[in-house]
């Protein structure tokens, strides 16, 4: 319902910026990223950064693994009390394992916090940008295809990708 209502508001939008005569675009942000170079690097760095910690996380689940293993073998022939102690070593150790996950790809973890430091500058270029040809081509609505869930049809002439791209100082092959 919430997202009927969404679209009902965005086409309301466009029939009346039509109506009084104002000018719409689109752009592809998807496509202006990618055609960026240091957005390119970026998503590089980001993928080299991840797949890093991501071993570190496989390493600390597998030495979690290893343990759990390791007191399976020897659980009969431990005394209840030592038998605790080996329980109580496992369960910390996953906890730790955990930490490092959520720590490293939390929504608020070092992932995040890496891809906000890398991609936020190119986004916020990509955007003033954008805002900068909407306010000299006097376009009431610049729409990004690149997210189209509510865009049914977008005639490529009002697309103002490459308008972007130029701006930001890159030559469209």
């Amino acid at each position: 319902m919430k997202m009927k209502k969404i679209v009902v508001l965005l086409f309301a939008c466009v029939v009346a910026t039509t109506a009084f005569g104002q000018k719409y675009a689109c752009v592809d942000t998807e496509y202006i990223l990618n055609n960026m170079p240091e957005y390119k690097k970026a998503q590089k760095e980001l993928e080299e950064v991840s797949l890093q910690w991501q071993k570190e996380v496989e390493a600390k689940f597998m030495a979690v693994d290893k343990l759990y293993k390791a007191f399976q073998a020897e659980a009969v022939l431990l005394p209840a009390d030592l038998k605790t102690q080996k329980e109580n070593e496992i369960i910390a150790a996953e906890k730790e394992a955990k930490d490092i996950q959520k720590q490293r790809f939390g929504n608020e973890g070092d992932l995040a916090k890496k891809r906000s430091e890398l991609v936020k500058p190119i986004q916020d270029r990509v955007y003033n940008a954008i805002e900068k040809i909407a306010q000299e081509k006097n376009y009431a609505v610049v729409f990004d295809k690149a997210s189209g869930a509510t865009i049914l049809y977008v005639d490529d002439k009002t697309d103002i990708s490459d308008l972007i791209l130029a701006e930001l100082g890159y030559k469209i092959k």
